[in-house]
């Protein structure tokens, strides 16, 4: 064997260990690239039920909002409906009834004046009669004034 037979063949002998030492991080992302694979199946499998529940949730989500927006419209109609014969109400009945009212309180402050009237009447017919009766005597006068201190 030559020197240059012994120079390839220990070429050759580096050449193997240099390709044994790159085959085992090959080997090692090999692994590496199966387990993310393997996920992304798992994740695949376990995502596809996830969506098809946030569908359903989303369909009967929708069927709910349709359902909140008819009440909402009926509740508008109702309003509506209130509204105008609280007016009808007010237009019909209001009018009548504030004359009513005011019709009564005005027989009730004649009543009321008239009353006071008689009394008052009363009160200066007595008071004729006393002036007209004389004078009031001595007794009379103490009474009048209130008993002396």
């Amino acid at each position: 064997m030559s020197v240059g037979d012994v120079a390839g063949l220990i070429a050759a002998i580096a050449f193997v260990l240099l390709v044994g030492l790159l085959a085992i991080p090959l080997l090692k992302l090999g692994t590496v690239l199966d387990e993310a694979r393997r996920l992304v199946g798992t994740m695949t499998d376990e995502t596809i039920p996830l969506i098809n529940e946030v569908t359903t949730t989303v369909v009967h989500t929708n069927h709910q909002l349709e359902r909140v927006d008819a009440i909402t419209a009926n509740v508008e109609r109702v309003t509506t409906n209130v509204s105008a014969l609280t007016s009808l109400f007010a237009a019909t009945l209001g009018s009548p009834v504030v004359k009513v009212a005011a019709f009564t309180y005005g027989v009730r402050r004649a009543i009321g004046d008239r009353r006071h009237a008689d009394v008052q009447k009363r009160v200066k017919t007595e008071l004729k009669a006393e002036r007209k009766s004389g004078r009031r005597g001595a007794g009379d006068k103490a009474a009048a004034k209130g008993p002396s201190v």
